[in-house]
């Protein structure tokens, strides 16, 4: 396992991943999210690929005004540290609301990801 996800966010990111890797057109609620405490990097993870079980499928925040969905390997994200050496974490509190393309929708209106 992963320490930036559980056993139980891993199972429903691979479902969510085997679901696009056969085709289907899905449109779930993020998993989990992920931010940089002082970096303001927030990731928003909806599904991961079966095929490495590495490659994270989201919308990605970098704290410049652009949102975007986008891929990114867990363990990448696992070594990396802002600048006062702070690791990314998982918001252990965060609950999806709506569908991943709603986050994007809104995320790209007001240039960040809303919670």
């Amino acid at each position: 396992m992963n320490p930036l996800v559980t056993d139980e966010e891993r199972a429903r990111l691979l479902a969510h991943g085997q679901a696009r890797a056969a085709g289907q057109v899905i449109d779930p609620p993020p998993v989990v999210r992920l931010f940089t405490p002082d970096a303001h990097v927030t990731w928003l993870l909806a599904s991961l690929d079966p095929a490495d079980g590495d490659t994270a499928h989201g919308l990605i925040d970098l704290g410049i005004g652009m949102p975007e969905l986008g891929t990114v390997q867990l363990s990448v994200l696992a070594s990396i540290v802002g600048p006062r050496q702070q690791p990314v974490m998982r918001d252990r509190y965060f609950q999806a609301v709506r569908p991943l393309s709603e986050y994007l929708r809104l995320a790209q209106e007001t240039g960040s990801i809303v919670d």
